[in-house]
């Protein structure tokens, strides 16, 4: 796919250059733009001579001058400049296997792009690496990459993954070991299939590599009820979140007392499936896996409990929240906290139970408007109504079900208000 250019950004170095709109850029100082990560990789240097056609494929040379790092200030008619890698596995745990007929086809949509990880921190599982994309990776020291394990064994990973190639792509992760390229790891743990003794072996071959493999999360499979002709696989309950934990924790201890690092955390859903207390914020470090479901809930009650100690006397802005099934109780032990320094609370959480999907799924960015729209036809909501953004696509506009924020503020006849899923935020808008 062509570099063209969509867009040249006022006064960047582009522009002064005289670089134009709908011009192809074909190579940087010799060398050919695939795509975005060349383009970035390629325009590091103060002094570039950039080669471009226009669209009758007349070709010139252009020379930019800019400081060291800084963007050429261009951007391309799609987002990566080249295509999208999809992904080739059959993972007996695909989430996106599991979605219902019906919805947006972007949902659908399974990638499995090493620049994609590198970029927006989405994981991947190494099966549609190419040789030449792998050596680029080590030449460009692109880090870290994120990538989906799930188990070391390689039979066990064809297996899980549903390719063949899925065994052998683990040397990959050797190879980017032994050129130092930086690593986070995932795990998603379906019991009865890389529990146990399985998920001891991963852990201890993965930890072996630190710190080119920096941190570890290990997750509970999520299944729906839309598993019609899948894999049978079992849901993680309270006693198999507890026994995951165990070792988990264990592993965790252990690169502690070694590394002065914990290295491998259990997300937060394994917590709360397990009914136990979660851990305090000093436990996630820096919060190397945040963005996988890591220390969440740890750092929200900090959040908020800093906001409630650090005030003298609170005033509620009465409120209606929505959350999942799983955070219901969490949210309260907030506010009941937070009660010693209010006199006027008046409030509601609604936990919504997750119909669309299956009651299998609590979690709160799982939660879908039809859901919350039929448990306010059953009992109007007392107050305005806080929508945590989790719940929302990136334009803030609709559901998971492609139910509108709109549809829904029409239904309820109070205020809605969307709120990031912080304890800041939160505290922000229940309190003045």
């Amino acid at each position: 796919m062509s570099a063209k250019i969509e867009e040249v950004k006022k006064k960047s170095p582009s522009f002064y250059a005289g670089i134009k709109k709908g011009e192809t850029l074909i190579s940087i100082n010799g060398e050919e733009v695939v795509d975005v990560l060349d383009y970035q990789f390629l325009s590091y240097d103060a002094e570039l001579e950039v080669t471009l056609s226009d669209e009758n494929g007349n070709i010139r040379n252009v020379t930019v001058k800019k400081e060291d790092g800084d963007e050429l200030g261009l951007s391309f008619t799609t987002y990566l400049i080249d295509k999208m890698r999809r992904c080739k596995n059959n993972c007996i745990f695909c989430f996106i296997d599991q979605l219902p007929k019906g919805m947006r086809k972007s949902l659908y949509l399974k990638d499995d792009d090493a620049r994609m990880s590198f970029l927006l921190g989405n994981y991947i599982s190494l099966t549609n690496l190419k040789e030449k994309e792998i050596d680029r990776v080590i030449r460009m020291r692109i880090s870290p990459i994120n990538i989906s394990v799930q188990t070391t064994n390689p039979e066990l990973r064809v297996k899980m993954l549903g390719n063949k190639n899925a065994g052998e792509s683990l040397k990959i992760m050797k190879r980017f070991f032994d050129s130092g390229i930086r690593m986070n790891a995932q795990v998603v743990v379906c019991p009865g299939i890389n529990d146990g003794k399985e998920l001891e072996k991963t852990l201890v071959d993965l930890t072996a590599m630190y710190p080119i493999v920096s941190s570890i999360s290990v997750v509970p499979v999520g299944l729906t009820k839309h598993r019609t002709g899948l894999y049978p696989l079992v849901p993680v309950n309270q006693k198999s979140a507890g026994e995951i934990l165990d070792i988990t924790e264990r592993y965790g201890k252990k690169c502690l007392d070694r590394f002065q690092s914990r290295v491998v955390y259990p997300s937060d859903e394994l917590y709360l499936k397990a009914k136990r207390p979660y851990p305090d914020t000093e436990f996630y470090e820096d919060f190397p896996q945040f963005e996988n479901g890591v220390g969440m809930l740890a750092l929200f009650s900090s959040e908020f409990r800093k906001n409630v100690d650090d005030a003298d006397k609170l005033k509620c802005k009465p409120f209606t929240a929505v959350t999942g099934e799983a955070t219901g109780e969490f949210l309260r032990s907030l506010i009941d906290y937070a009660g010693i320094k209010c006199d006027n609370l008046q409030y509601e959480i609604r936990t919504i139970e997750n119909h669309f999907f299956g009651n299998t799924v609590d979690v709160t960015g799982l939660v879908t408007g039809s859901d919350i729209l039929e448990e306010f036809n059953q009992s109007k909501p007392l107050y305005r109504v806080l929508v945590p953004a989790c719940m929302l696509r990136y334009d803030r506009d609709m559901f998971l079900d492609s139910v509108t924020v709109d549809t829904l503020q029409e239904s309820i006849k109070v205020p809605l208000e969307i709120i990031e899923t912080d304890g800041n935020t939160f505290f922000e808008s229940i309190f003045c």
